[in-house]
């Protein structure tokens, strides 16, 4: 099992997260599904742009995250916007406990991954980010695409 690389494939992504929060650390969680959700999930039916995450009670969940209903799942489909408990080990969730209650901080889903079977959540301890830090962040790239710009017509000829 060492040697063996796992295929990872994308799932979904919160590009807004990286907009709107300076990210200090990553973690990765596993997610409780249902069989019709993993399915949905495998076709890539998902969004995680207006979702957040909380603890509550020693636990791990995500609101917000949608996964589109199985379109053969007829009965079996579960709400599609319900909270989903996000599977982490004690210690890291003691240690998010201790971020959190720190002024200023939060969990947000980056993304969302099949590693070989299992489906992943990328989650990040976030702090929200100024008006001004979003301009500044904004002028970064837009300065960047002009130099990616430039330097595409400097050598085409």
């Amino acid at each position: 099992m060492e040697g063996k690389k796992q295929a990872v494939k994308q799932i979904a992504n919160n590009k807004k997260a990286y907009f709107d929060y300076f990210i200090e650390d990553k973690y990765e969680a596993g997610i409780e599904l249902f069989g019709t959700e993993v399915k949905s999930l495998r076709m890539g039916k998902c969004s995680i742009k207006e979702s957040f995450i909380r603890i509550e009670r020693g636990e791990v969940y995500v609101y917000g995250m949608h996964i589109s209903p199985y379109e053969k799942g007829n009965i079996f489909n579960k709400d599609p916007l319900r909270v989903r408990k996000l599977l982490l080990h004690k210690s890291e969730i003691r240690k998010l406990s201790g971020e959190l209650a720190q002024k200023g901080y939060t969990l947000v889903p980056l993304a969302v991954y099949l590693k070989g079977s299992l489906v992943k959540v990328e989650i990040g301890l976030a702090k929200g980010k100024k008006l001004y830090d979003k301009r500044e962040t904004l002028a970064k790239k837009d300065q960047r695409r002009e130099v990616e710009k430039e330097f595409k017509v400097r050598n085409l000829y």
